[in-house]
């Protein structure tokens, strides 16, 4: 899909830069609802991380074990909802939020980037269950955007009509050789965008680059890309740079 389409599919906050996990910081925990309220406070897109429990109910986390952000080691994928809401607490001391928490606090107050983090393969069943949260939840799709470095977990979700984005990364860049066609976007690790391919393909198709973290990388990458996923910065200053 061109660009063109795509920007009029979106939400145009999504252009203004995306907060990694939330605005999460020292104080907040990523992915918990203190770092996403934050966000909202500041008027910013949120990126976000889910994945399916053994019971089949969607939580925000990044890694498939809860020990980083919690201290406590499990699974997610092996754990049912109530034995993660019993035994976890964030270190900021927040519950680990399911998915549908977080979009009941949201609100499309601001717009939400969702990961599908695939594990075990479990691509069909992780879609099937997005696709059926998103069916009862979603008011306005332009302020949704579904990404994933599994290509598989992504094709399902076409019905839903919302724009999808491949992630690439540089230790597994075949993917965007082989599936970059298949979805609207790419959401692409930044020293990708070295490359002259990249360049041109941004010319007519939405990118988007993680992680930013400092202002020399996001001068470095703003030729190249049409909005950013950063994280332990000031959200005005990726505002503005990016609204020039």
């Amino acid at each position: 899909m061109n660009k063109t389409k795509v920007l009029s599919k979106l939400n145009p906050l999504l252009l203004k830069g995306i907060a990694h996990r939330g605005y999460h910081n020292d104080r907040y925990t990523e992915n918990g609802m203190n770092a996403f309220l934050l966000a909202v406070r500041n008027n910013l897109p949120i990126e976000l991380d889910i994945h399916l429990t053994k019971d089949h109910e969607l939580v925000v986390c990044h890694d498939e074990d809860l020990k980083r952000t919690t201290g406590k080691s499990g699974i997610i994928e092996d754990l049912t909802l109530k034995e993660i809401k019993d035994n976890y607490r964030l270190l900021d001391g927040g519950e680990v939020p399911t998915f549908i928490e977080v979009l009941e606090a949201v609100d499309e107050k601001v717009p939400l980037v969702v990961e599908l983090k695939v594990f075990r393969k479990n691509y069909k069943p992780l879609s099937k269950k997005v696709i059926e949260v998103m069916k009862q939840r979603v008011k306005d799709k332009r302020n949704y955007m579904l990404i994933s470095f599994d290509p598989r977990s992504l094709w399902p979700l076409k019905k839903l009509g919302i724009i999808r984005s491949l992630l690439v990364a540089k230790s597994h860049e075949y993917t965007y050789n082989y599936f970059r066609h298949t979805v609207e976007s790419i959401d692409i690790e930044q020293v990708l965008l070295e490359e002259k391919r990249i360049q041109k393909y941004h010319k007519r198709h939405l990118v988007n680059v993680w992680t930013i973290e400092n202002e020399e990388q996001l001068d470095k990458v703003l030729p190249y890309v049409d909005t950013v996923t950063f994280q332990h910065m000031d959200a005005e200053l990726v505002k503005n740079k990016l609204s020039r």
